[in-house]
């Protein structure tokens, strides 16, 4: 009797990834957007690079480093050493959003570069999570004592946000509203917006990015893989709204 080993498409390979959010693998699923235009991708290949990195910024830490140093630490390396940096040149092409061509070319766009970013930020221990702002994915770590508070970052450039740089970039969503009062952003509705942003969630926007490319490009074909790919991640329709 032969006995047929199947490869599981890139669709139910996905499917295997995001159905539990007790253990949801970022960015192995955030990888997986890519098979559908690069079939042949490693996808294990892509995770130990990412490894690699993690392991090199290691050996760069002292055993006694506190949470301030471990992010100066992580952003001199990953902005200054490494390179990576926002595309501006061509922000919307769809490689932006596939975390392998990222690695390559160390240009990307906020999610993207925040997705390899939050990887190696665990394994330093950081407690940091990816931000769903209005416009542009953002950062934010919790720093412990003694230098308690939190940092809200910019992944597309490295830089920290302070209060008013978030109220500039949420006054044009609520210029109409009245929520927004001379340029100002109250601090319940600034905590909303720093909410941070599950795995399922962040690979959502990945996908809503593509499809918002693929619309721009009249790509019906590829708009089809990401509906598939949405169906999977969020069976509930009115979410995939």
């Amino acid at each position: 009797m032969d006995f047929k080993l199947e490869v599981p498409t890139a669709l139910t390979y996905f499917a295997s990834l995001v159905q539990s959010d007790t253990h949801f693998p970022l960015l192995e699923a955030a990888t997986s957007l890519a098979q559908d235009e690069y079939p042949e991708l490693d996808i294990q290949q892509v995770l130990d690079q990412v490894d690699q990195l993690g392991e090199r910024i290691k050996r760069r830490l002292p055993s006694d480093a506190g949470g301030l140093h471990r992010l100066r630490l992580l952003n001199s390396f990953f902005f200054d050493d490494l390179g990576f940096a926002g595309n501006l040149n061509n922000y919307y092409d769809p490689d932006n959003s596939f975390v392998h061509a990222v690695l390559h070319t160390r240009r990307g766009i906020p999610i993207s570069l925040a997705v390899i970013w939050l990887e190696l930020a665990s394994g330093l221990g950081l407690d940091a999570s990816g931000v769903s702002f209005p416009g542009h994915f953002l950062l934010k770590v919790k720093l412990p004592f003694p230098h308690e508070g939190q940092v809200v970052m910019d992944p597309f450039t490295g830089q920290s946000l302070s209060k008013e740089d978030l109220s500039e970039r949420l006054a044009p969503i609520h210029a109409e509203t009245g929520l927004v009062r001379d340029g100002d952003v109250s601090d319940a509705l600034l905590k909303h917006y720093l909410r941070s942003a599950t795995p399922r969630e962040i690979v959502a926007r990945m996908l809503r990015n593509l499809d918002e490319i693929y619309i721009t490009h009249g790509d019906v074909v590829r708009r089809g893989w990401v509906k598939k790919r949405l169906a999977v991640l969020l069976p509930n329709a009115d979410e995939r709204a």
